[in-house]
């Protein structure tokens, strides 16, 4: 048996066995139901109803589904061009700690004192930076000395989180906080506010849409997306043609770095409101999976980011009802990444005899 390229994949073939994998994903996420003692079909239901059963419930996973679009955009923009940023998380909270330094007046009173929509722009594009600024050492190492960035950025996730455990119990510890490791809490002008008011969908539903536009246009409508195509495919064929292959990859990098460095932002400007050690449940590492899930395709992950923080949202919902414990939604979210990378592979590739 062995793999033979396929030239052009059908429409059965890029839309169907895609289709076929979230099939098996819930066969298998019904055999694991019934492992666990409980009625297979019902705790599906139950999933279901807990993610888009109710008004509350779609919002919620809307909701839960902002960082995770976020993230997803990250790794699908850096792994579109073979950059492989596994640090969102590292990211994500470089972004955070920046929207915290300026929406609290700890890096200086003066920008409490800007307009609303001109300090939530301020805070949003220092996020950016900062997110950018840490995959940028990464892809320095990895164009100028040849470094892994799995490694680099895997690494980077835990220097960060010990750094903001640092300022937490620290320079950033909230006086009032009853000696809780969490930072002050941000001013009433650095909120976003509420799409809904009274639950807690924000605004940075909103940007992360917009910013999967962005993405999408950015990818298909310009150059530079065309470059990080080109050197994903075959870096050594775009280096030949002319491309400057290090520069495309510090570009993805800043691109994938600011991106995730926006969830950050949305979490703690428009839910949290301040800085905790929990404020990211692993929506980096959460990321690759949204990100392989829509193909690396960046409107697909708005749908995936949906798709995932449904399940989250409704294995909680299921467990309070049903008794099963919520670790099924990490078990069908892997069973869902292995399907979709198969699936992935038999598009490109048939088996065949010989």
């Amino acid at each position: 048996m062995r793999l033979e390229p396929v030239a052009d994949p059908g429409l059965v073939r890029r839309i169907g066995l895609p289709a076929l994998a979230l099939v098996l994903t819930a066969l298998a996420g019904a055999g694991l139901a019934a492992i666990a003692g409980a009625d297979p079909l019902a705790t599906l239901g139950q999933i279901a109803t807990g993610a888009a059963g109710s008004r509350f419930a779609i919002l919620e996973t809307l909701n839960r589904a902002t960082p995770l679009i976020f993230t997803g955009l990250a790794v699908a923009v850096a792994f579109r061009a073979r950059l492989w940023n596994i640090g969102a998380e590292a990211q994500l909270y470089a972004g955070a700690l920046v929207t915290v330094l300026i929406g609290t007046g700890l890096a200086g009173g003066w920008a409490l004192a800007l307009p609303k929509p001109a300090l939530l722009a301020l805070m949003a594009l220092a996020a950016v930076a900062a997110g950018a600024l840490v995959l940028l050492g990464p892809v320095i190492l990895k164009t100028r000395a040849g470094v892994d960035e799995v490694v680099t950025t895997l690494l980077l996730n835990f220097v960060v989180l010990l750094f903001i455990s640092l300022l937490l119990e620290g320079p950033l510890k909230d006086p009032a906080g009853m000696g809780w490791p969490k930072s002050p809490p941000l001013d009433r002008a650095a909120r976003l506010p509420r799409i809904v008011e009274g639950l807690r969908l924000h605004w940075g539903f909103g940007l992360a849409l917009i910013a999967a536009v962005a993405v999408w246009v950015i990818q298909t409508r310009t150059t530079l997306g065309f470059e990080m195509r080109a050197v994903g495919r075959n870096a050594a064929a775009a280096r030949f043609a002319g491309m400057p292959v290090n520069r495309v990859l510090v570009r993805t990098a800043l691109l994938s770095g600011g991106l995730a460095a926006l969830a950050g932002f949305s979490e703690v400007a428009g839910l949290k409101g301040n800085l905790t050690l929990d404020l990211s449940p692993g929506y980096g590492y959460t990321g690759i999976i949204v990100a392989m899930l829509a193909l690396l395709h960046p409107l697909g992950v708005v749908v995936a980011a949906v798709f995932v923080a449904g399940v989250f949202v409704g294995a909680d919902a299921m467990s309070r009802s049903a008794g099963v414990p919520t670790y099924i939604a990490d078990l069908l979210l892997a069973t869902a990444l292995l399907f979709m990378v198969l699936a992935l592979q038999l598009t490109r590739f048939r088996v065949v005899r010989g």
